[in-house]
């Protein structure tokens, strides 16, 4: 059984402190693995007795059962990772895992991220979106997505339009950074930017399931699941969680406040 089929339907009633938790965890799957609950606490800083609580609130028997899984669903992911070609996976099996990255992309969102995202959207910031490499193809369609949803919304293609718009960036801002890796310098050191200039704009971040730089430096961050995938030395990772989970932040917002604010309509 996958980690995140387990935790999955209690996420919606997790506590603001076991939410902490939670993100501790995705951080450090590979870091936690194999040690005991009184290490694991410990790295946590909390006492054995309240995680046990946490491991047993999101679904496990004990934490036994906890760090198994966590061993056997990282196992699945390297196994996946060598998996570099689709066409040498069965396409029954590819299918399989393609769909289940879009299901843990979308399962693993915390309602109160949701909320926090379409609570900023309802104050129709100036909408920032960062995106290089293969992220960067990607976020031409969500450009057009929000734009058509009535935000106004920047998209600087290459570096020295980026390094223009950072400059346009306030408080008020809201700000999407899409980096697989999560550990892309430029964005880095424009967050940094951010932080030496005393700017506070609200930056969402959509990364891998790992503990990367961007990801620990970002107001929000949403994991997006995928497998590795090189082809002629070119990389085609599918980037389709992560469309999943923007598109979402939208239509979330739609169903909440999006027919008060532009008139949308269903058919």
């Amino acid at each position: 059984m996958n980690f995140f089929d387990i935790v999955g339907p209690h996420l919606a009633d997790l506590t603001k402190n076991e939410q902490a938790l939670f993100e501790f965890v995705i951080k450090n799957m590979q870091k936690i693995q194999g040690k005991s609950i009184r290490e694991v606490s410990s790295l946590a800083y909390v006492s054995t007795a309240t995680f046990l609580r946490f491991v047993q609130k999101i679904g496990f028997s004990g934490y036994s059962e906890f760090i198994t899984i966590i061993k056997f669903t990282l196992i699945n992911q390297q196994q996946n990772a060598k998996e570099k070609l689709p066409f040498t996976v069965k396409q029954n099996d590819y299918r399989e895992e393609y769909l289940k990255n879009i299901i843990e992309a979308v399962r693993v969102i915390q309602p109160a991220k949701l909320a926090r995202v379409t609570a900023k959207l309802a104050e129709h910031p100036e909408v920032f979106f960062f995106a290089n490499g293969v992220s960067k193809h990607m976020t031409e369609y969500l450009y057009y997505l929000y734009s058509m949803a009535g935000f106004s919304v920047h998209f600087p293609r290459d570096k020295d339009y980026r390094r223009l718009a950072i400059q346009q960036v306030n408080d008020d801002s809201l700000v999407f950074i899409l980096s697989y890796h999560g550990n892309n310098d430029e964005f880095v050191s424009m967050i940094n930017d951010f932080i030496q200039a005393g700017l506070n704009p609200m930056i969402v971040s959509v990364t891998e399931a790992d503990n990367n730089v961007i990801q620990n430096m970002s107001d929000l961050n949403f994991y997006m699941f995928t497998d590795d995938i090189q082809v002629n030395e070119t990389d085609i990772t599918s980037h389709i969680s992560m469309i999943a989970i923007m598109e979402l932040l939208l239509h979330q917002y739609v169903e909440d406040r999006g027919e008060d604010d532009f008139n949308m309509t269903r058919p």
